[in-house]
């Protein structure tokens, strides 16, 4: 097998189809169903995923909960400072990238805009380690002080309607700094729907990290560093996976945090309750076991979630049903639209 590249993952997608504001209603989203080549592209929405999948079948959803991770303040000098929390590591300790002019030194302090100073501990590779001394519960006051990290690609200001909408309807494990954005598209009158269907529910947690925006910077993928992110696998989860591939029904990955905590908690194809950090770093000539088809955005050019996707549905099937979402004037990124992706052959410059 050729060495994987970075730039076999590219391609030119125009401006216009970032998405730039979710649409008013979640699941009006379009959904461009993906099936095995040779069978056809069709266009859907996310609404008519009660229609597509069957009694008995499983979506697994990634419950995380975005904080508002992103801090603004000025060092003791006047310098301007943009923190973007990573993760949080104690009652006020947090692992965090620094935007600055000259890094900070430890023992120096940040005076925070919203009030109270962030002291610099040290540093952790490329991030650095702060204490924020502020009153009260950290996340009580992040809810209040911090604002949503949205992505880079989204250009507009934060919007109060972002609170609401940069959220899963299911959030509730504290501590992504971005969103699991193939779950944004579920609304709770479609999975009201899917359970009348029959369709069954189950959960992961992986809170998604700010490495997530972090570009690949090197061209050769077996040099990549890929970031962590910690996850947890319940045994609860792993019992319903296996019961509902035992009756004949299908898992459904939403969205590729799924896929990447789930392919972290198998060893040999066994899905094993598991918590713990992750570097999986899935790209073509990887098997994917752990899921059965997978519900996920657009992704961006040369992205670790596009080579996963790759790794998944074959290369050359991926890239085909991305020329025909840009054909088709799909949106694309965290709130554009979606695609129901299911397996095929991997291509022979993948195998």
């Amino acid at each position: 097998m050729p060495a994987l590249k970075k730039s076999d993952f590219d391609y030119h997608l125009p401006s216009e189809l970032i998405a730039q504001a979710p649409l008013a209603e979640r699941s009006a989203s379009r959904l461009l169903l993906v099936p095995p080549a040779p069978q056809a592209f069709d266009d859907r929405h996310v609404r008519d995923l009660d229609q597509l999948l069957q009694p008995g079948d499983l979506l697994v959803f990634n419950n995380t909960r975005v904080i508002p991770a992103r801090l603004f303040g000025a060092k003791a000098t006047g310098g301007r400072v943009e923190i973007l929390i990573e993760r949080l590591l104690g009652e006020h300790d947090v692992r965090a990238q620094v935007g600055v002019s000259k890094s900070p030194k430890p023992g120096s302090f940040i005076d925070l805009d919203a009030g109270g100073q962030a002291e610099v501990l040290g540093r952790d590779g490329e991030f650095y380690l702060l204490r924020l001394h502020v009153p009260g519960d950290l996340q009580d006051w992040l809810e209040q002080a911090g604002r949503l990290p949205l992505p880079p690609y989204i250009t507009r200001d934060v919007e109060n309607a972002d609170k609401q909408r940069y959220q899963t309807v299911f959030a509730k494990e504290a501590g992504a700094v971005a969103a699991p954005t193939a779950g944004l598209h579920f609304d709770q009158a479609l999975l009201e729907r899917l359970r009348v269907r029959g369709v069954q529910v189950g959960h992961i947690t992986l809170h998604v990290g700010a490495g997530t925006f972090q570009p690949v910077r090197v061209d050769d993928l077996a040099q990549h560093q890929m970031h962590s992110e910690r996850a947890w696998v319940s045994q609860e989860l792993v019992d319903r996976i296996k019961a509902t591939r035992a009756a004949g029904g299908r898992v459904i990955g939403v969205g590729t945090t799924v896929v990447r905590a789930l392919e972290s908690a198998t060893s040999d194809g066994v899905l094993s309750a598991w918590q713990g950090e992750t570097r999986i770093f899935i790209t073509p000539g990887y098997r994917i076991t752990s899921v059965d088809a997978m519900v996920t955005n657009f992704h961006l050019p040369e992205s670790t979630l596009l080579m996963m996707i790759s790794a998944f549905a074959g290369r050359s099937r991926v890239f085909a049903a991305y020329a025909h979402a840009i054909e088709q004037r799909y949106r694309f990124f965290s709130y554009g639209d979606a695609m129901l992706l299911f397996p095929g052959p991997q291509d022979a410059q993948d195998a």
